[in-house]
Protein backbone atom coordinates (compact mmCIF):
# COMPACT_ATOMS: atom_id res chain seq x y z
CA UNK A 1 0.00 0.00 0.00
CA UNK A 2 1.16 3.50 -0.75
CA UNK A 3 1.11 6.37 1.78
CA UNK A 4 0.01 8.99 -0.77
CA UNK A 5 -3.30 10.83 -0.56
CA UNK A 6 -6.09 11.04 1.96
CA UNK A 7 -6.66 7.29 2.14
CA UNK A 8 -2.97 6.78 2.92
CA UNK A 9 -3.21 9.25 5.79
CA UNK A 10 -6.29 7.45 7.12
CA UNK A 11 -4.55 4.08 6.98
CA UNK A 12 -1.47 5.56 8.68
CA UNK A 13 -3.71 6.92 11.45
CA UNK A 14 -5.42 3.55 11.94
CA UNK A 15 -2.07 1.73 11.98
CA UNK A 16 -0.79 4.21 14.59
CA UNK A 17 -3.92 3.61 16.67
CA UNK A 18 -3.35 -0.15 16.40
CA UNK A 19 0.24 0.33 17.62
CA UNK A 20 -0.99 2.42 20.57
CA UNK A 21 -3.62 -0.19 21.45
CA UNK A 22 -1.11 -3.07 21.25
CA UNK A 23 1.28 -1.07 23.42
CA UNK A 24 -1.43 -0.71 26.06
CA UNK A 25 -1.87 -4.49 26.04
CA UNK A 26 1.87 -5.15 26.37
CA UNK A 27 3.03 -2.55 28.92
CA UNK A 28 1.72 -2.74 32.49
CA UNK A 29 0.54 0.65 33.72
CA UNK A 30 -0.70 1.82 30.31
CA UNK A 31 -4.46 1.59 29.76
CA UNK A 32 -6.80 2.54 26.93
CA UNK A 33 -10.52 2.23 27.58
CA UNK A 34 -11.60 1.28 24.04
CA UNK A 35 -9.99 0.98 20.63
CA UNK A 36 -12.72 3.11 19.11
CA UNK A 37 -12.60 6.06 19.73
CA UNK A 38 -9.90 6.26 22.44
CA UNK A 39 -6.96 4.64 20.60
CA UNK A 40 -7.77 6.71 17.51
CA UNK A 41 -7.81 9.90 19.59
CA UNK A 42 -4.53 8.95 21.29
CA UNK A 43 -2.92 8.38 17.90
CA UNK A 44 -4.13 11.77 16.65
CA UNK A 45 -3.00 13.63 19.79
CA UNK A 46 0.38 11.86 19.76
CA UNK A 47 0.82 12.85 16.13
CA UNK A 48 0.16 16.49 16.98
CA UNK A 49 2.39 16.45 20.07
CA UNK A 50 5.20 14.72 18.17
CA UNK A 51 4.95 17.31 15.41
CA UNK A 52 4.69 20.40 17.60
CA UNK A 53 6.14 19.79 21.07
CA UNK A 54 8.71 17.01 20.68
CA UNK A 55 11.11 19.01 18.45
CA UNK A 56 11.16 21.82 21.03
CA UNK A 57 11.91 19.34 23.83
CA UNK A 58 14.66 17.71 21.77
CA UNK A 59 16.38 21.05 21.16
CA UNK A 60 16.03 22.19 24.79
CA UNK A 61 17.42 18.93 26.17
CA UNK A 62 20.19 18.49 23.61
CA UNK A 63 23.06 18.72 26.15
CA UNK A 64 21.66 15.96 28.38
CA UNK A 65 20.78 13.90 25.32
CA UNK A 66 24.38 14.22 24.17
CA UNK A 67 25.71 13.23 27.61
CA UNK A 68 23.48 10.13 27.69
CA UNK A 69 24.36 9.14 24.12
CA UNK A 70 20.75 9.67 23.00
CA UNK A 71 19.07 7.62 25.73
CA UNK A 72 17.35 10.73 27.08
CA UNK A 73 15.21 10.69 23.93
CA UNK A 74 13.38 7.74 25.52
CA UNK A 75 12.50 9.99 28.46
CA UNK A 76 11.26 12.66 26.03
CA UNK A 77 9.03 10.04 24.38
CA UNK A 78 7.70 9.12 27.82
CA UNK A 79 7.01 12.78 28.64
CA UNK A 80 5.06 13.20 25.41
CA UNK A 81 3.05 10.05 26.17
CA UNK A 82 2.31 11.27 29.72
CA UNK A 83 1.15 14.61 28.32
CA UNK A 84 -1.17 12.82 25.89
CA UNK A 85 -2.54 10.77 28.80
CA UNK A 86 -3.13 13.97 30.76
CA UNK A 87 -5.08 15.46 27.85
CA UNK A 88 -7.29 12.43 27.12
CA UNK A 89 -9.80 10.81 29.48
CA UNK A 90 -9.67 7.29 28.01
CA UNK A 91 -5.87 6.98 28.15
CA UNK A 92 -3.96 6.58 31.41
CA UNK A 93 -0.31 5.94 32.25
CA UNK A 94 0.62 5.16 35.84
CA UNK A 95 4.05 6.76 36.25
CA UNK A 96 6.99 7.93 34.19
CA UNK A 97 8.71 4.53 33.85
CA UNK A 98 5.70 2.84 32.24
CA UNK A 99 5.57 5.86 29.92
CA UNK A 100 9.25 5.46 28.98
CA UNK A 101 8.81 1.71 28.37
CA UNK A 102 5.61 2.40 26.40
CA UNK A 103 7.49 4.92 24.26
CA UNK A 104 10.10 2.31 23.39
CA UNK A 105 7.50 -0.39 22.69
CA UNK A 106 5.38 2.04 20.67
CA UNK A 107 8.38 2.99 18.53
CA UNK A 108 9.18 -0.66 17.81
CA UNK A 109 5.55 -1.56 17.08
CA UNK A 110 5.00 1.49 14.87
CA UNK A 111 8.08 0.64 12.84
CA UNK A 112 7.06 -3.01 12.50
CA UNK A 113 3.47 -2.21 11.53
CA UNK A 114 4.61 0.47 9.10
CA UNK A 115 6.95 -2.05 7.50
CA UNK A 116 4.13 -4.62 7.36
CA UNK A 117 1.40 -2.40 5.90
CA UNK A 118 3.24 -0.08 3.53
CA UNK A 119 5.46 -0.44 0.49
CA UNK A 120 9.19 -0.37 0.95
CA UNK A 121 11.30 1.48 -1.58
Amino acid sequence: MNKKGCSGAMVTWIVAALAVWLTSLMVPGVHISRFFPDALLVAAVLGLLNALLRPVLVVLTFPITLLTFGLFLLVINGIVLKLAAALLAGFTIQGIWPAVVAGLVLSILSTALDWLFFERR
